[in-house]
C-alpha cells in the first residue's frame, strides 16, 4: 500500500513561523513533524510515499530529497496553490494508483501504528477513518462511530484524527487541480454506509498552533508525548 502526507496547508494559524519556514518542516523533538511521519511510515512497512505541498513547498523537497535516508521512496505531487484536502488528493491520484492508500496530515503526532490501516480491505466500502476522542480545540468532534461503520450523525461524536484509507474512486469526481473538501465527500459515502472506521484511544495530537508545537515539543524533550 503507497501512503501520502498531506503537506499543502499553509498554516496560517503558526504564523509567524509559516511566513519563513514549511509548516510540516516545523520541529518537534528536535525533528521536523513530517520526519516523524516518514520513520514511522517505514517502520510500518511502507516504501513508497507520496508528498503534496504549495507555499514553500521547494523547502519541503530540498529537506527530504527522494527519501532514502528515511527508508522511504518520496514523490512530489506539486500545487501552485492549495486545492485543499480532496482536491490534493485527487491532483496525486496519478502517483497513488489503482489500489487503496493510506493519507495522513502532516501536523498530525501519534503513536498509532500505521502497519495496522496497511492491512484494511475496503471491500465496497469508500474509506476507513481512524477516530480519536475530542480534543480541547474541537469539542464538538466530527463523526460517530457505531459496529465498526461511521456516520455523519450519533448519541456520541468523535474526532477524526487525519488518518485514513481511502479508494481512489472516492475522488473519481475531481477534476485534476480543482480545489475540494474532503468533508463533503466522506458524509456522501457515509449516506450509503460505505465509510468503516476505528477508535484509537492512544496518543494522538493536532499540531494547528505554535502553543500546540510549543506543548509537543516540551513533551518530546522530555521523553513523552
Amino acid at each position: 500500500m503507497k501512503a501520502m502526507i498531506l503537506a499543502a496547508g499553509r498554516g496560517v494559524r503558526m504564523r509567524p513561523l509559516t511566513d519563513t519556514v514549511a509548516k510540516p518542516l516545523l520541529p518537534a523533538g528536535g525533528k521536523p513533524l513530517i520526519v516523524w511521519q516518514l520513520e514511522k511510515l517505514a517502520r510500518a512497512g511502507f516504501c513508497e510515499v507520496v508528498i503534496n505541498h504549495a507555499h514553500l513547498g521547494h523547502m519541503i523537497e530540498a529537506a527530504l530529497g527522494d527519501g532514502a535516508r528515511f527508508g522511504v521512496s518520496i514523490r512530489y505531487s506539486r500545487e501552485r496553490a492549495a486545492l485543499e484536502t480532496a482536491g490534493g488528493i485527487a491532483l496525486a491520484l496519478p502517483l497513488l494508483g489503482e489500489a487503496p492508500f493510506l493519507v495522513i496530515n502532516a501536523d498530525v503526532f501519534s503513536d498509532y501504528d500505521f502497519a495496522a490501516l496497511a492491512g484494511v480491505d475496503l471491500q465496497d466500502r469508500l474509506a476507513h477513518l481512524v477516530l480519536v476522542d475530542n480534543p480541547p480545540q474541537h469539542p464538538r468532534g466530527d463523526f460517530a462511530l457505531e459496529a465498526g461503520q461511521v456516520h455523519e450523525t450519533g448519541k456520541a461524536l468523535l474526532t477524526f484524527s487525519g488518518m485514513g484509507v481511502y479508494a481512489p474512486r472516492l475522488f473519481g469526481g475531481i477534476a485534476p487541480g480543482a480545489k475540494a473538501a474532503l468533508a463533503p465527500l466522506l458524509r456522501n459515502a457515509m449516506a450509503s454506509n460505505r465509510v468503516s472506521g476505528e477508535y484509537y484511544a492512544g496518543r494522538w495530537h493536532d499540531i494547528g498552533t505554535a502553543e500546540r508545537l510549543q506543548a509537543l515539543d516540551a513533551a518530546l524533550q522530555g521523553g513523552g508525548a
